[in-house]
């Protein structure tokens, strides 16, 4: 799918996230890489095969003042 070079990540590989961008809507919440993820604003992902990453963002330590 990629023709760059060096190659994109897969979208089975763990840094699949590290692809070029194709395609960017930030009005609609998501954006297309060069290896066919679908990148979701809250961090989900939809991968070329169907399969459903959840959100990933980090999640901040609650500090007591």
């Amino acid at each position: 799918m990629c023709q760059h070079q060096p190659p994109c990540p897969t979208s089975d590989s763990a840094d699949r996230e590290a692809a070029r961008l194709v395609a960017h809507h930030p009005e609609q919440g998501w954006s297309l890489l060069c290896n066919g993820v679908l990148l979701f604003e809250d961090t989900g992902e939809l991968l070329p095969d169907g399969q459903i990453i959840a959100p990933h963002r980090p999640i901040l330590a609650m500090t007591a003042a």
